[in-house]
């Protein structure tokens, strides 16, 4: 093999920082290795001025002899005058010395700084060359470093390296003059010589040349391939190719041909490398183009560039030798050595731990057991893997041998399936097992999850009570909890809530002595940092994305465990303190084991549950009775672990119930009726509810007024008695805490009016109801809704309650009070004096005509009355006639309404405020039904609402309602 120093790393020297700082100010500012500031050329020295001439000097001395030889008359004196002069040149003199020194220092303190730049330059090559050939080695790079085969490196697997030679470096340069040199330092700044030359992987690369050296190049191009690439992502073709035989590469993702030109490539080739022959065109596949020019050099033609690359070339010796490793490295890590074992021969091998640790064999490892300690290794662990990959075994065994080395005193389990399986039935007999629950039950699953809340506030309490800091210094007060998870990811991604539970978990079970297993398919996107944090043991089985693989082990290994039958159970173990992942076979449980064990603990006591049994669907309300309260139910509280009696609050103004058809609805109004001293029920057919709203009005303190099915009654209102009906008990519900009176609704939906008197009353109880959306409508939490809950099941606010249920409790119901309204709500007529009766006429004016004059009543018709131009009503008889005929007849109808009593059938309601001039609504009667208005001028009484003469009341009510 030949190949070329990828370069050497750069030493601490190389490693420190660029300070090019000269007695001109900062050059270059010190920079740390990979800092990708610009590379500060030295900026020119300033020009030196040159010296000014000193004028003043010169002519000073010589007016200052002339003056002395003005006063002294000597002509001495004017020697003097040339002193000026000389001192003037001198100066000159020496200020161009200076200039010159100090041009001579600031060339050397320039050439100073250009040397520091020129070797921070080669630093910062020597430390991009390195990271290049690190990210990008050849065949030579990696038989140097043997922990970079099948490492993922982000860019590594889609780039070949074909050589070394010039590239672009990445060091960018600024400041600096226009001289040559600094010229020449950014020409040299901008190319990386000696760097690993690539073309994406699916380029193509054709090697052109003579036949021994090109096929050496082109297996040394391939090997890097697989040296990058672990199997399973890459599969060499076996057809002619250059590559040697044996490469663990033979199944699965891109396909690799290393081969010659001088066959017809297979359309499915991925990464063609094809060796051609001198003066042979290269086949259109191929983008990069090699052309050897010497032993180790040739000219690399890639995207309409040419560069001079040296390249490597390895042998067929080289390549077999290379590609044994790669075998074998396969082999290693798909842990073929490894024989699986039965549990029950690593149990009865096994010695018994120490009963503060949860040490257990899971099974072998290089022909020993593999023991893992949830205590020292954990405190929790993630287990992942395919289906069929054996997670579900792992788990069983794992169970198992923890409970054979360990009592329910000293460790209990909570086994959650949540992938619709049966994993763990087969352990439920084991007295260590608390409760084993599925998706199948996915209610109960998820009560018993959020119990787990409760079971932390539980723990630290026994703790603060035992004064000890972790439940290994409790002296056995508590059992350790493992909760193992199978399916997690299902688990999580239906309740994402209970991240937040699981990570508070992982981040303080460790003291109170609390444990996770959670298995999953995947790790991507499951495991949140809260949880992997704090879950140092990790085990993985085999698993289709390498991506899950380095999630939870740091390496690919996993993704290339075989998924072969016989390699089932193969598990990789990584633990805090290994630095690389173990190869464990996995022990097999029988089920013997598991029965032998069921009988040997059958002595020990179950163990403790920690969640509370779930409501049942029906409570008796007599044993919840409390004096001056009301009581609705039991409350299922699992994150508290209680399950108290739910009251309403004495001076609580209202309650407002929502559930549909069978729901229960009835029997909450039951419940509470049967408690109240006073009660007012309000329902029945729309007649006995009209009067019953109407009587809210005048219910005392302590009264409690129920109204069934709110939304229904108003329905069933013509439009204006449904507005002054809903007025009336939205003033009620106004004014109910101020009143002293309980006001309690129920209703099938919320919306309209019973929605604004739903709003001013403070307490909600919300029973099954048909789709989410209706549950949100109604005030819910989307996450609460039950569509399939049992009658009386509701929510509290966000809590579960199961109303109390009255059985036979005595209680005055709707059909007592409607039978007692019903009576009372009408009375036959006439009376004695003369009677104005309007009425539309037909076969019902007839018959009830008819039963009158069968009485003795004697009747007329209006128009008789009016044509024999008498001035009163006939008293103790009966004027009839339809409501246009009495508004015809104005003066007959003032009598009407003064002198007589005036008696409006119901079916003339429209006509009513106009017939009788009053602009209030009449007590709501059915029309068709037999009923009437009756007006009495010489009272001062509200209008009644009365039966006519005829067939009896229910028959002509039901008559009226169909």
């Amino acid at each position: 093999m030949r190949t070329a120093d990828p370069g050497r790393p750069a030493t601490d020297e190389h490693l420190e920082g660029d300070d090019l700082t000269g007695t001109h100010g900062p050059l270059h500012s010190a920079e740390p290795p990979g800092a990708d500031e610009p590379l500060r050329l030295p900026t020119p020295p300033a020009p030196v001025s040159r010296p000014p001439l000193p004028l003043m000097a010169a002519i000073v001395p010589v007016v200052g002899a002339v003056v002395l030889w003005r006063v002294t008359g000597s002509m001495f004196a004017l020697w003097f005058a040339a002193l000026g002069p000389l001192m003037a040149a001198a100066s000159v003199l020496d200020g161009l010395r200076g200039r010159r020194k100090q041009r001579r220092a600031a060339a050397r303190e320039a050439d100073a700084a250009f040397d520091r730049a020129d070797a921070s330059l080669r630093r910062r090559h020597d430390r991009e060359r390195h990271a290049r050939w690190v990210r990008y080695p050849d065949v030579a790079g990696y038989a140097r470093t043997g922990d970079d085969v099948w490492r993922a490196v982000p860019g590594r697997g889609d780039a070949l390296v074909i050589g070394r030679g010039l590239d672009a470096s990445a060091v960018r340069v600024s400041g600096g003059d226009d001289t040559a040199r600094a010229r020449d330092l950014r020409r040299r700044a901008q190319r990386l010589d000696d760097a690993p030359v690539t073309v994406p992987l699916h380029a193509g690369v054709a090697v052109v040349g003579p036949p021994t050296p090109a096929a050496a190049v082109v297996r040394a191009l391939a090997l890097q391939v697989c040296l990058a690439q672990p199997p399973g992502t890459v599969r060499v073709l076996d057809e002619g190719t250059l590559c040697p035989p044996g490469l663990p590469h033979a199944h699965g993702g891109r396909t690799l041909y290393a081969g010659d030109a001088g066959r017809r490539l297979p359309n499915d080739i991925d990464i063609p490398l094809v060796r051609v022959a001198p003066g042979a065109p290269p086949p259109p596949r191929c983008a990069a183009v090699l052309t050897l020019t010497g032993a180790d050099t040739a000219r690399l033609d890639h995207d309409g560039t040419s560069r001079d690359v040296r390249v490597e070339a390895v042998s067929a010796g080289q390549a077999a030798a290379v590609a044994e490793a790669l075998r074998d490295r396969a082999a290693t890590l798909a842990g073929a050595a490894d024989a699986p074992t039965t549990l029950t021969a690593l149990l009865d091998a096994a010695p018994r731990p120490h009963p503060s640790s949860l040490a257990a064999p899971i099974g072998t490892t290089a022909d020993r057991p593999a023991v893992l300690d949830l205590v020292a290794d954990g405190p929790h662990a993630i287990v992942i893997g395919v289906t069929g990959s054996g997670k579900s075994e792992l788990l069983t065994s794992w169970i198992v041998a923890l409970c054979a080395a360990h009592t329910p005193s000293d460790v209990c389990f909570l086994l959650v399936d949540f992938k619709g399986g049966r994993t763990f039935d087969a352990l439920e007999p084991l007295p260590h097992v608390t409760g084993v629950l599925t998706d199948l039950d996915e209610t109960a699953a998820l009560r018993a999850v959020e119990s787990l809340r409760a079971e932390i506030r539980h723990r630290e309490r026994v703790l603060a009570d035992a004064d000890a800091r972790d439940v290994a210094e409790a002296d056995g007060a508590l059992p350790r909890l493992v909760i193992v998870v199978d399916e997690y990811a299902a688990l999580v991604a239906a309740h994402p809530a209970l991240h937040e539970l699981f990570g508070d978990i992982a981040a303080r079970g460790r003291a109170l002595g609390m444990h996770l297993v959670l298995a999953s398919q995947r790790a991507a996107g499951v495991f949140r940092d809260a949880v992997l944090a704090n879950a140092p043991l990790r085990i993985s089985l085999r698993v289709a994305d390498a991506g899950d693989s380095r999630a939870v082990l740091g390496t690919d290994e996993a993704a290339l465990l075989s998924g072969a039958a016989d390699a089932v159970g193969t598990a990789l173990v990584r633990r805090a303190a290994d630095s690389a992942a173990r190869t464990v076979r996995v022990a097999r449980c029988e089920p013997g084991t598991i029965a032998a064990l069921a009988v040997r603990h059958a002595g020990a006591g179950k163990a403790r549950r920690p969640w509370l049994p779930a409501l049942p669907e029906k409570i008796p309300l007599q044993p919840l009775r409390r004096p001056e309260a009301i009581v609705l139910g039991v409350a299922d509280e699992p994150e508290h672990q209680r399950q108290p009696t739910v009251v309403l609050d004495p001076g609580e103004p209202g309650l407002v119930v929502v559930g549909q058809a069978g729901a229960g609805r009835t029997t909450v109004l039951r419940a509470i009726a049967a408690q109240a001293a006073r009660q007012h029920w309000v329902g029945g057919s729309p007649e006995q509810a009209w009067d019953a709203i109407g009587e809210i009005t005048a219910a005392e303190r302590g009264t409690v007024v129920l109204v069934d099915d709110v939304d229904a009654l108003l329905t069933r209102l013509p439009g204006d008695y449904a507005i002054q009906a809903a007025e009336r008990l939205e003033r009620s519900a106004r004014e109910a805490r101020a009143r002293g009176i309980l006001l309690v609704l129920s209703t099938q939906r919320l919306g309209g009016p019973v929605a604004r008197i739903a709003d001013l009353l403070p307490r909600r109880l919300l029973l099954a109801l048909p789709s989410r959306a209706d549950h949100v409508a109604a005030g819910g939490d989307s996450r609460d809704h039950v569509p399939d809950a049992p009658p009386g099941r509701g929510r509290w606010g966000r809590t579960l309650l199961q109303v109390a249920d009255p059985g036979d409790a005595p209680a005055a119901s709707i059909d007592d009070l409607r039978h007692a309204r019903g009576q009372a709500a009408a009375c036959h007529y006439p009376g004695r004096r003369a009677t104005a009766f309007v009425t539309p006429g037909g076969a019902a004016t007839r018959a009830v005509l008819r039963e009158w004059m069968d009485a003795g009543v004697p009747t007329h018709a209006l128009d008789e009355v009016a044509a024999a131009g008498t001035r009163k009503l006939p008293p103790g008889a009966v004027v009839w006639g339809p409501p246009d005929a009495w508004l015809a007849q104005w003066r007959m109808l003032a009598l009407a309404r003064t002198d007589a009593d005036l008696l409006v059938d119901a079916a003339c309601a429209a006509e009513y405020r106009s017939v009788t001039g009053s602009r209030d609504l009449p007590p709501f009667a059915l029309a068709g039904a037999g009923r009437a208005w009756l007006h009495r001028a010489d009272r001062d009484e509200a209008v009644r609402r009365v039966l006519l003469p005829g067939p009896a009341p229910e028959t002509r009510a039901a008559a009226g309602r169909r």
